[in-house]
């Protein structure tokens, strides 16, 4: 039987139901309805559940009718979670001036550094992800590489070790570190390539159809995940933007739209406030609210960090701050991260707390627990490119793109490919698989020269 993830309406059910209590919506009613129906739990780490038989059509139009009712239901976080730029804008108090005139500049070699960094976190993470907290650190204590000062291996792993947590399945042969042979496709990077695709198409004033066109163009269904393939199959079905990132969506405030943010930053460096309205326009295909402010997030602290005259690292996370609705359950949780970070040495104590706070709630790939981690590995590492990496994948959830984003920023604040540790960047061979269409096997070095080219092109205004 063919399980299609991710958008199976009675797999996206229970999704739905945990963002409702999220978002303070009263879905009693409707989970009662379901259960009584024999409707499940959403599934906990994959992206379909695991019943040995399709369900009946009847439970299938129950579901799409479920997730409808539960799209209509009032939101009281709504007025302080706005989707709409303008909006989001007016309740920044301290949202970014504008760059000005006279250009910031952001160097290749910078930009190689920063590509190189995504990948080397991504890789980092991509054997662990999915695993719970307690087994990633017990991988690592197994083979005394904990925290991870390079890359997971199995060898010297106990057996009943590696039959309890299992490497990720798909990741293991390419990214332990006696199977590292160049950079191995992921999506952490697919999305990267699809942004530079886009602006070196329609430049940094493209709009939400044009991201809509590069993804019917260039990107493969079986490559994308989570709101991304929702968003892709309500493209396919002639429904247009926003409504894209809505109808049947319960993953609009995952990760997916924060993963793809770092070129928006690469090419507005120095100017955190166009970087954050770039990664808007990106993010708006698939994702609403928090989902939009991690991407916006992300993006405005890559752009803070770009420029040779950076700011130090906690800096460039005020710039992130800046741009995000202060009252955002995404904001809430980056500040609480940040002085959890400041207030204890040892990291896995940080981890635990936040994992204490945000785990009961939400599922291990939603924007606000990753996003809150990233900014707390990013403070407890100071800067540091390897302590910074380390930290953000012992911290468990989506631990690859996390690895990536937190990569890419501790990359630029480095300023060179040279300046990072060879054991990192040398197994890369400098190299990258992807699906691509016309990226594969190309060298960070190439894929820097052409984001500079980028991110030195004159722009126009945006739309």
């Amino acid at each position: 039987m063919l399980r299609l993830t991710w958008v199976q309406p009675e797999d996206l059910v229970g999704h739905e139901l945990r963002q409702a209590r999220l978002d303070g919506r009263d879905a009693s009613a409707v989970a009662a309805r379901w259960h009584a129906a024999g409707g499940g739990e959403a599934p906990p780490r994959a992206g379909a559940s695991a019943r040995p038989r399709p369900v009946s059509p009847r439970l299938r139009r129950l579901a799409e009718d479920l997730l409808d009712e539960l799209s209509r239901l009032p939101s009281p976080s709504a007025d302080a979670e706005p989707t709409d730029l303008d909006r989001i804008r007016a309740l920044c108090p301290d949202w970014p001036s504008p760059r000005p005139t006279a250009s910031v500049s952001v160097s290749a070699a910078r930009l190689e550094a920063a590509w190189l960094g995504r990948a080397v976190g991504c890789l980092l993470g991509k054997p662990v992800e999915k695993l719970p907290l307690t087994g990633i650190r017990l991988l690592g204590r197994a083979t005394g590489n904990w925290p991870p000062a390079t890359y997971f291996t199995a060898r010297g792993v106990p057996r009943d070790l590696l039959a309890a947590y299992p490497w990720n399945r798909r990741s293991a042969t390419t990214s332990l570190a006696e199977n590292i042979d160049g950079m191995p496709e992921d999506d952490d990077l697919n999305y990267p390539l699809l942004n530079l695709l886009l602006i070196r198409r329609h430049g940094r004033a493209f709009t939400t159809d044009d991201v809509a066109r590069v993804w019917l163009d260039e990107l493969p269904p079986g490559r994308t995940f989570t709101a991304e393939r929702v968003a892709l199959r309500n493209l396919l079905t002639g429904l247009e933007p926003p409504d894209t990132a809505r109808h049947r969506n319960p993953f609009r405030e995952w990760i997916g739209a924060l993963i793809r943010a770092d070129v928006h930053g690469w090419t507005n460096p120095g100017d955190p406030a166009a970087a954050a309205g770039q990664a808007h326009r990106d993010a708006a295909l698939s994702h609403t609210a928090n989902g939009v402010y991690a991407a916006m997030f992300a993006a405005a602290v890559v752009a803070a960090a770009a420029p040779a005259d950076a700011p130090d690292v906690h800096a460039c996370l005020r710039a992130g701050l800046a741009v995000v609705p202060p009252g955002s359950r995404l904001a809430g949780a980056v500040r609480h991260a940040v002085r959890v970070a400041g207030a204890h040495a040892d990291f896995d104590s940080v981890v635990d707390e936040l994992h204490s706070v945000h785990s009961p709630a939400h599922h291990w790939v939603h924007a606000v627990p990753n996003t809150a981690l990233i900014a707390a590995a990013l403070t407890h590492g100071d800067g540091d490119f390897t302590g910074s990496v380390s930290r953000v994948v012992s911290g468990g959830w989506d631990t690859d793109s996390n690895g990536a984003t937190v990569g890419g920023v501790a990359g630029l604040l480095a300023g060179s490919a040279a300046a990072l540790p060879e054991h990192w960047t040398a197994p890369l061979k400098n190299r990258l698989a992807t699906s691509v269409g016309g990226f594969d096997g190309t060298g960070f070095d190439t894929l820097a020269h052409l984001t500079h080219r980028e991110a030195t092109r004159p722009c126009p205004s945006p739309p």
